[in-house]
């Protein structure tokens, strides 16, 4: 028997691909899954006792058998296949274009159209608990970004980029030698040096808002090393402080978007994330702008600023409500 860990995503998957291939021989669905028809089989008969609640008749995913054959006659919803999150989409995409730029891939032309569609769906897609925003740059302008970036790299000259740092809340036009491109916890980054801050920096590609290839060589100065990623990108930092937040389901795209050392799924949706801060200030900003969709459990004087801050504002509305 196979590892719930691999038939999961499998079971999940199997009925929408049947319902695409109405009849087709289970040892062709199961060279497809890379399992046995064997497997298959019992993958199926599992799939007999799942549906919708109530578990009744009529409730229950419904096969049927001819021959060899297999046939959904009855989806109980799950007739969509499963989307790409943001992280995964942006992983896939970059793992092809390595492989379109390998020498001696076979079918290059396979890979840009499989590329092609990834962008297509990651720009198209809206799931629930991601940003609408960041799932279709991830699909369109960070492909473009990357385009780019890597002509950059490869080509060894300076670019100017204009770079949103969420840690700051700003927005700021830097010229960067570029070192080379990483890919990391499921995001893109540019490492490259920072004519302005002086020092080797990490900028993920869909933070960029604009990106200009100048006609000037890459010129990173002789003691600029590559940043160290073995023990994960960010390390923590004692001198930061830590937040204890719970997050709607509407705001989980904040624990995609934002370094978090900790993410632990609770009911109904929401998650308790533990985020490092640096600027009090911009944390309440941050936590203002999510609304009601996020608690502060900790640190208590965090909590206090943020409830400060809204009756502040609540204060000056009804001032300019009353004149």
């Amino acid at each position: 028997m196979r590892p719930a860990t691999e038939r999961l995503p499998r079971l999940l998957a199997l009925v929408p691909y049947l319902i695409a291939r109405p009849g087709i021989l289970i040892e062709e669905a199961a060279q497809d899954f890379g399992v046995t028809p064997k497997q298959l089989r019992r993958d199926l008969e599992l799939l007999w006792m799942c549906g919708l609640p109530g578990y009744g008749p009529g409730d229950l995913i419904d096969l049927s058998f001819e021959g060899e054959t297999v046939t959904v006659t009855f989806d109980a919803g799950m007739r969509r296949p499963l989307r790409l999150t943001a992280a995964e989409a942006t992983s896939l995409v970059v793992a092809l274009r390595a492989l379109a730029d390998t020498p001696g891939v076979v079918d290059v032309d396979a890979v840009q159209r499989t590329l092609a569609k990834i962008e297509a769906a990651a720009g198209q897609a809206h799931p629930a608990g991601v940003v609408v925003g960041l799932s279709a740059r991830e699909g369109q302008e960070t492909a473009r970004t990357r385009d780019a970036v890597r002509a950059a790299v490869q080509g060894r000259r300076a670019v100017r980029i204009r770079y949103y740092t969420a840690s700051r809340d700003a927005i700021s036009e830097r010229t960067v030698d570029p070192m080379r491109l990483l890919l990391l916890e499921g995001r893109s980054y540019l490492e490259a040096w920072c004519r302005s801050a002086e020092r080797v920096s990490l900028f993920r590609l869909d933070r960029i808002d604009e990106v200009r290839v100048l006609d000037e060589p890459a010129v990173p100065p002789p003691h600029a090393q590559p940043t160290d990623t073995s023990e994960g990108l960010f390390q923590p930092d004692p001198s930061q402080r830590v937040a204890r937040l719970v997050l709607e389901p509407d705001v989980r795209w904040v624990a995609e978007y934002y370094p978090m050392e900790e993410v632990t799924e609770l009911a109904d949706g929401r998650l308790r994330v533990l985020m490092r801060y640096a600027d009090t200030s911009w944390m309440v900003r941050l936590l203002l702008g999510l609304g009601g969709a996020v608690r502060v459990e900790a640190p208590a004087d965090l909590a206090d600023q943020v409830v400060e801050r809204a009756a502040e504002a609540l204060r000056r509305a009804d001032h300019l409500l009353a004149t």
